[in-house]
Formats: structure tokens, C-alpha cells, sequence
């Protein structure tokens, strides 16, 4: 049986996120929402994240602005703004394992992902660094985007998928995507493969991680 774990990057986003959660509730799937801090403090952000966690989703970290990738910024100041100012703003919104997940590239992996002190900052907030095995690019293609993800989910057991809750991303063909999933008869995983995994609790767990920091 294939696997698949569905994340949301870049939320939340009033006149999207809800309309998505709906979807998930009504299909009873659990994903993870990976929120950048100032979408989170905007009016209205911080009421979605609540409603997501109420209904069983995770709620991680995608960085405060989304702006510059952590490795092409390498100063220490950044990397704290980035990921523990999102981490206060998430607050009690985070379980027992505080996921957080680089930002740039547009699904690329390289060292573009992390610096040095940014590594050593999630390290030391025991945080669990999580990447991904599929992109779709569903904010450049509305409609392209769900045969390349499925795609994706065909050649491998287990998929982190990369979708967005913001505007003219995702959302129109989420439906579409979930029923040839139900087709298909996958599992919904709400937790991470290993493959996806570079940091756990603090800890490196991952030979990807000497790839992805600069």
C-alpha cells in the first residue's frame, strides 16, 4: 500500500486555509501545516492555526518571513529570527515535537537550505528538520500539479507531499487529488519517513543533512 503524508507550506491564509481544512475534515485526512510566522501574526492567521490544530493537524515551522534561504544568509541573528520567533508565535500550537522545515528553492535540496548556525540552532532546540519527495509546484501549475505529484507517489512506497494553502496554489484541485489518492487506495500518514528526516529531537539522523547546509 503506498503512504502519504500531506503537508501545507506558506499559510496560513484567510480565504484559503479554511476552505482547505474543510476539504481534510470532511475526509477525515490529519496533514501538517508548516506556517510562516508573518502570515501567522496577520488578522486571521493565528484563528486558522487554532482551528487546524483543534481538528488533529500539526502545526510547524516555515520561517518568519520566507524570504532568504538560510544558507545564502548565514549570520546567527538571522537564523534566530527566522526559526525562534516563528517558534514563540506557534507557542502551545506545537506538540511534543517541534517540526521545522527550510525554506527556498522551490523544492530544490542543496546548501542553500541551512547555515552552520542555523543547523546548530535547531540542534540545540531540539527541533526535528523535515524535508520532503514530492513538489508539485502547485503555485505555478493549478492544473499539471496533481498528475506530477501523483506521479511522484508512484515511484516510491512512502511521500512527503509539498502543497500550499495560499492563494491561486493548491486549493482548486485538492478534491481531484484526493479522490484519485482514495482510488488508489493510500494510506494518509500524518507522521515523517525516515528519508525526509535530517534532524529528530535535536539529533542528526540524516546523511542529506551535509548536503543541505552551507
Amino acid at each position: 500500500m503506498k503512504r502519504v503524508t500531506l503537508t501545507f507550506d506558506n499559510g496560513p491564509t484567510a480565504g484559503t486555509t479554511e476552505y482547505v481544512l474543510d476539504i481534510l475534515f470532511q475526509r477525515r485526512i490529519q496533514a501538517t501545516f508548516f506556517v510562516v510566522g508573518d502570515r501567522l501574526a496577520a488578522p486571521g492567521g493565528r484563528e486558522l492555526a487554532v482551528r487546524a490544530r483543534s481538528e488533529g493537524h500539526r502545526i510547524g515551522n516555515h520561517s518568519m518571513t520566507h524570504g532568504v534561504p538560510l544558507g545564502e544568509k548565514t549570520d546567527a541573528e538571522y537564523a534566530r529570527r527566522e526559526i525562534e520567533e516563528t517558534q514563540s508565535l506557534i507557542g502551545e500550537l506545537a506538540d511534543d515535537e517541534r517540526l521545522f522545515r527550510p525554506t527556498g528553492g522551490g523544492g530544490m535540496i542543496g546548501p542553500h537550505l541551512l547555515s552552520r548556525a542555523a543547523m546548530q540552532l535547531l540542534q540545540d532546540g531540539k527541533y526535528t528538520c523535515v524535508l520532503w519527495s514530492s513538489v508539485p509546484e502547485d503555485w505555478k501549475d493549478q492544473d499539471g500539479w496533481v498528475e506530477r505529484s501523483l506521479a511522484d507517489i508512484g515511484a516510491r512506497d512512502w511521500t512527503v507531499v509539498v502543497v500550499h494553502d495560499v492563494k491561486n496554489a493548491a486549493l482548486p484541485r485538492l478534491p481531484t487529488f484526493l479522490d484519485r489518492l482514495d482510488s488508489l487506495g493510500v494510506e494518509f500518514r500524518q507522521d515523517f519517513p525516515e528519508d525526509v528526516v535530517i534532524i529528530r529531537r535535536g539529533e542528526v539522523v540524516n546523511a542529506l543533512a551535509s548536503r543541505i547546509v552551507s
